[in-house]
């Protein structure tokens, strides 16, 4: 299907507004301050919104429809984990990263457990983000591919330039405000589907509700105390180390915290973003279960023939009205720019911290301010470098070969992180020695469950060990790894005699802190 003229020029019109919002902001960024961390001057429910829409991709756009389409809800217990969690630690965290670090969320873990610490995490980041970024292209490119009959190379290519011009130009500062256009954007784009959906179907809510039900699919089991299939208690607890990990260790989430006016509007965003993020999971859920319902009552072979995750875009393609198709598009390609721009922005403002700012300890700020545009310049071509590799390669290879190493590479970052937060006998040896065994442990798991295509066309395992291979589901992967830091870490601690941790870096320092606040201003009695 090609796009209607009225829609390809909502979706045109979107992608000069990114450029042109970058524009706009050019004039401001004059340091670094400014162009990672918008001067710390953008209010909360701003930052808030930017934060809901980077989380929000276009993945979520495209890939919880088609997970609820298919199934159920069940992969929506991992997002549900992510307030449970921040509610209880967003309030230390956001003090602690605004004390204690400049702009790299990676600051931290030197000041804690050493320079290798720092790179360690550094490192990681910047595996994820890539093959996130390329992920996030190769999709979208696809879906648009579907809509307009453009070769997918032309609109890789396209979005990325737009992405880079907007980052390049206007900083963090940019990056926010737009994100706060997608975001309301993506809301709608989800709002227009069901809504739509509601008006198709016979019998409208009320028959989507009941088909749903009689098949099950607002559901979140199974609920076996099973950790080898992806069961209710292994998004449990996948989604309670995915919390930490976003909020506690992720550049693109804490260098919001730093953007934010004050440590007061910090916590304020931080609970918006989390707040708002678990409704719209929901509701594309939603949009996947309603599109099951209307596909079952009006079967249809071309829908049938498709994979799950193209059944919304084949909805939008050939069900809605011409200008509605426009919208939900532009919020689509609206869910890919909020997560990239960010991404790109966050790994530059990594590079120019954690690397060039330490290899050029006496560097200027201008010198920083240019080494960090140069970087989003190399970043973002290198992204669509990745989604095009991932184009030629079928969408295997190069972005499976990212996501094993990160994984080796990122395992145990948790583990760190709490270990610096709550102990303050863990010291750097006891750390490296945990991060080593995490390390080896993850490249096992990976090596005896990733299969490789032999000379003669058969599947085999990369290192096949039999009754040992790891069995388990592969979102207990990072589980198990940041819990073997976590223990491991501390255990060998102990065996190292160490001064305890400065308590300004650990949970200890912020609750004295307020202890003596609370002493020095005491409240009014009634």
């Amino acid at each position: 299907m090609k796009l209607h003229w009225i829609d390809m020029v909502i979706v045109i019109l979107s992608l000069l507004a990114a450029v042109g919002v970058g524009v706009w902001f050019s004039r401001k960024q004059n340091s670094t301050k400014a162009y990672f961390a918008a001067n710390g001057s953008v209010p909360a429910w701003a930052v808030g919104m930017s934060m809901f829409a980077t989380i929000i991709s276009s993945v979520t756009f495209l890939a919880y429809p088609g997970a609820a389409y298919a199934g159920n809800w069940i992969l929506l217990v991992q997002g549900l984990m992510v307030p449970i969690v921040l509610l209880g630690m967003i309030w230390f965290i956001v003090p602690l990263f605004r004390r204690v670090i400049r702009l790299s969320t990676y600051e931290y873990f030197e000041r804690r457990f050493g320079a290798l610490a720092r790179y360690y995490s550094s490192l990681a980041f910047v595996l994820e983000h890539f093959a996130k970024m390329g992920t996030i292209l190769y999709l979208m490119g696809m879906a648009m591919a579907t809509f307009t009959g453009v070769d997918i190379t032309y609109i890789i290519v396209f979005i990325g330039i737009v992405i880079i011009l907007l980052t390049y130009l206007g900083g963090m500062e940019a990056i926010i405000w737009m994100d706060v256009v997608q975001g309301f954007l993506l809301i709608l784009g989800g709002v227009l589907a069901v809504g739509i959906l509601f008006w198709l179907t016979d019998g409208g809510a009320a028959t989507i509700f009941q088909v749903a039900g009689e098949y099950d699919k607002i559901d979140f089991g199974p609920y076996d105390w099973n950790f080898h299939e992806r069961t209710f208690i292994v998004l449990v607890v996948n989604g309670i180390f995915y919390a930490v990990q976003k909020y506690g260790t992720d550049q693109s989430i804490v260098q919001r915290y730093l953007a934010a006016k004050d440590e007061k509007s910090a916590k304020k965003a931080s609970y918006m973003g989390v707040l708002m993020s678990v409704p719209a999971w929901a509701l594309f859920m939603f949009v996947g279960t309603c599109l099951f319902v209307y596909y079952h009552l009006n079967p249809s072979p071309e829908v049938a023939a498709l994979k799950s995750d193209q059944v919304f875009p084949y909805f939008i393609a050939n069900e809605l009205p011409v200008g509605i198709c426009g919208l939900i598009i532009a919020a689509l390609v609206a869910g890919a720019i909020s997560s990239i721009d960010s991404d790109v922005n966050c790994i530059s403002a990594v590079i120019v911290e954690d690397y060039y700012g330490r290899l050029k300890k006496n560097a200027t700020d201008k010198q920083k301010l240019l080494v960090g545009r140069a970087s989003v310049l190399v970043i973002g071509i290198l992204s669509i470098f990745i989604a095009l590799l991932y184009v030629s390669w079928g969408g295997e290879g190069v972005l499976g070969t990212l996501f094993g190493l990160y994984a080796i590479v990122s395992a145990g970052i948790v583990g760190i992180f709490l270990l610096g937060l709550f102990s303050r006998r863990a010291n750097w040896q006891g750390v490296y020695i945990g991060i080593a065994c995490a390390v080896i442990f993850t490249a096992y798991a990976i090596l005896t469950t990733t299969s490789v295509e032999a000379a003669d066309g058969t599947k085999k395992l990369m290192l096949d060990l039999g009754d040992y291979n790891f069995s388990h589901h592969t979102l207990m992967l990072g589980v198990y790894s940041h819990l073997i830091v976590l223990i491991v870490g501390y255990l060998a601690s102990l065996c190292f005699k160490t001064p305890l941790a400065n308590k300004e870096l650990t949970v200890y320092g912020y609750l004295e802190e307020r202890k003596r606040e609370k002493e020095t201003h005491p409240s009014p009695s009634l």
